[in-house]
This record gives structure tokens, C-alpha cells and sequence, in this order.
């Protein structure tokens, strides 16, 4: 074979061996940050935080018929529910919209049953209210359908659209604020915190949920998780992984804290009315806690499957333990009327929800507790 043949393809042989062995650089470990970046926030999250506000207005009118002799207008209602851009009769889930508005909706309900009193019973009447709270004829409190119930079928659902378009670090600040949290994290939503930090709607109840002295807690996670998603954003497509890591843990956890809410409801009603001849006062705030169980869990219904892990199917089964079947007519009043007989299903709701969630003995324990108001923090 020719000489410089024989050079030339041993050069070329080890060029391939040079170039087989050479490897990529590895991606450097995506560097977390110990606080969240709010430079922008509050510029990028105008929206979410219009909305809100315009819940709170919503809830605010509706809880005028806890006065007794107050009427609320359905009117005023439907108002507050379709005015802004966006309002939110536009980000809530078309079920839950159905279920609002019209004649025999919620906002109907809750209006007819203002300016009236109430005593737990089969039904008569429209309802009215029974220590400091308004019930319709069945026991249910329709001001937390309004209101809690929005926690998942308004707030959750616009996070499921921002979660389901491009992910820029705009688009974190508005998942942050929409889940009612501040850059600062303050992890309560007393008046002990600045208006300025202070945790609104579900942070709220994370922050409720979680012991101050845990660093594993429901509201640690979700900030850590917020932090992580925000770096990884801004690390650009090297760090998607982590990005979907992080946006997946955020919806869990998001959920969690839904579940943990309806837990600790489910608790307080059961501690109230397994008393000895509650009185008046004391099977209102029962009724009360029942209902924003209720609302908690009714609002999640029809959320998109590939955003949640409880299933339109369980939370229907739940419903109807809850005496809140999704369609039929309520029974809430049996819980006052019948407790030795009805109670127990509240004790099975707290069983689901473990189960779904994967919640320990230890946890179902400590979601009987507010932190905020123990730690008066």
C-alpha cells in the first residue's frame, strides 16, 4: 500500500478515536437561590392580583347576609362576579359558573336566603342565619361555595392556564400571586405581617396548615418549589427538567393544602358537635367549618385530570359523605340533627383524603391546628 495512504488513514483513525472519546461538558447543577426575586413581581402579577381583589369584593358583599335582616341582592352578586378584565366569571371553570349564576344558583340561593333565621331541620322556608353565619334551608352555607369553592374553580384554574402556556419568569410571579403568596413569604396572613407580605387565599391556609418550626412544612415546600422553578427558568432550556420538576411538586402540593384545609374543617366540625348539646353559637360555627369544607373540595370538580390527582369521580364520592351530593339536594342539617349517625362520614372524608394524599397519622393530627393564630404569627 502506498506510504502516504497508509499515513493518511492513521491519521484519520485517530481522529475518530479522538473524536469518539471527546465528551460534551456537562450542564453545571442548577444553583437555587435561598430567597425568591420579586423585582418584577408586582408589575408582572397586576392581574392575578385584580382578581383577587375582586373575589375578596364578591365574598365581602356576600358575607352581608350574615347580619341578621340583611338582605343581599343576587344583583349585586352577579355584578361583582362579571365586572374586570378579566372577571372572574371568565377564569372559572364553566361547571362551577353553571352552578353560580341563574335562577336556583348559588348567588339566588344565598340571596333568598338572606334577611332570614335559620334552625337546623329538615326544610322549610329559604334559610337565613344561625350564629353569625347564613345557611340555606339545608344547613349549607352558599357563602363558601361563593367564595371557597373559587379557591379551585377560579384561582387554581387560571394557575392551570398559566401552567399550560410558556413559562417565562413573568409567568412564575403570576403562579405565585395567583396561589396568593409574596415574594417575601411571610408564611402567615394575619394582621401581625405587613399588608404588603401578607399570604392571601391559599398561602392563607398554608400557612395555617404548617408549623413555624417546620422546615418540611406544606408552605416551605411550596416556596421552595417556587424558588426552584424561578431559578430554573431563568437557567433557560438546560434546566427544563428541573423547571418540570418543580412546576409537577407545585400542583401537588397546591392540592395538598386544598385537602388539608377540608381535614382540618372536617376536624373542628366533628370536635364541635360531638359536644353535649351544642348551642345555637356553637352549631353555626360547626355548620360554618362544614361549609368551607364543601367549598374547598366542590371547587376543584371539572379541573382539568392532567393538573390534579384526586379524580372528578372521588371528589363526587366525598361530596355526597360531605351530605353535598354535586346533584342532588343537600342533607347539611343532619349533621346538627343526627350527629351520632352522620359524624362518622366526616371521619371517612379525613380517611379519603389521607389516602389520596398520602397524608401520615401525624399529619391528619396537626391539620387540626391553625398555626397562625397558636404561634400568633
Amino acid at each position: 500500500m502506498n506510504k502516504s495512504v497508509v499515513i493518511a488513514l492513521l491519521v484519520l483513525l485517530s481522529f475518530v478515536q479522538f473524536s469518539c472519546s471527546k465528551k460534551e461538558p456537562a450542564t453545571p447543577a442548577l444553583q437555587i437561590p435561598q430567597e425568591y426575586d420579586g423585582a418584577s413581581f408586582v408589575a408582572n402579577a397586576a392581574t392575578q392580583t385584580a382578581v383577587l381583589d375582586r373575589l375578596a369584593a364578591l365574598t365581602s358583599e356576600a358575607q352581608k347576609g350574615r347580619t341578621s335582616g340583611t338582605v343581599v341582592t343576587r344583583a349585586a352578586l352577579d355584578q361583582l362576579f362579571t365586572t374586570g378584565t378579566p372577571s372572574l366569571a371568565t377564569v372559572i371553570t364553566p361547571y362551577f359558573r353553571s352552578r353560580l349564576e341563574g335562577d336556583g344558583g348559588w348567588f339566588d340561593e344565598l340571596a333568598k336566603a338572606s334577611g332570614g333565621t335559620y334552625t337546623p331541620g329538615p326544610p322549610t322556608g329559604q334559610g337565613g342565619v344561625l350564629g353569625g353565619y347564613l345557611f340555606d334551608e339545608n344547613g349549607l352555607e352558599l357563602e363558601q361555595l361563593v367564595e371557597k369553592g373559587q379557591f379551585g374553580a377560579t384561582l387554581y384554574n387560571h394557575a392551570v392556564s398559566l401552567f399550560s402556556g410558556n413559562i417565562t419568569t413573568a409567568t412564575v410571579d403570576q403562579l405565585v400571586a395567583i396561589y396568593g403568596a409574596k415574594p417575601a413569604f411571610a408564611n402567615s396572613g394575619s394582621n401581625n405581617v405587613t399588608a404588603a407580605n401578607r399570604d392571601r387565599a391559599m398561602a392563607n391556609y398554608a400557612a395555617r396548615r404548617s408549623d413555624i418550626n417546620d422546615n418540611n412544612s406544606l408552605y416551605v415546600q411550596m416556596k421552595n418549589q417556587f424558588i426552584k422553578l424561578q431559578a430554573a427558568v431563568k437557567g433557560g432550556d438546560q434546566y427544563t427538567r428541573e423547571r418540570d420538576e418543580a412546576l409537577a411538586e407545585i400542583k401537588l402540593i397546591w392540592e395538598k393544602i386544598n385537602a388539608a384545609t377540608i381535614i382540618n374543617y372536617c376536624h373542628s366540625a366533628i370536635s364541635t358537635l360531638s359536644q353535649t348539646a351544642p348551642t345555637d353559637s356553637q352549631k353555626g360555627s360547626a355548620l360554618h367549618a362544614y361549609g368551607e369544607a364543601v367549598g374547598f373540595l366542590h371547587g376543584w370538580r371539572t379541573i382539568n385530570q392532567n393538573h390534579k390527582r384526586i379524580t372528578d369521580a372521588q371528589i363526587d364520592q366525598i361530596l355526597v359523605l360531605l351530605n353535598a351530593p354535586q346533584n342532588g339536594t343537600p342533607t347539611s342539617y343532619k349533621f346538627v340533627t343526627d350527629p351520632v349517625n352522620e359524624l362518622p362520614k366526616l371521619t371517612s372524608v379525613i380517611n379519603q383524603l389521607k389516602s389520596i394524599y398520602g397524608f401520615t397519622d401525624a399529619q391528619i393530627e396537626s391539620f387540626k391546628v391553625n398555626f397562625v393564630n397558636t404561634q400568633n404569627r
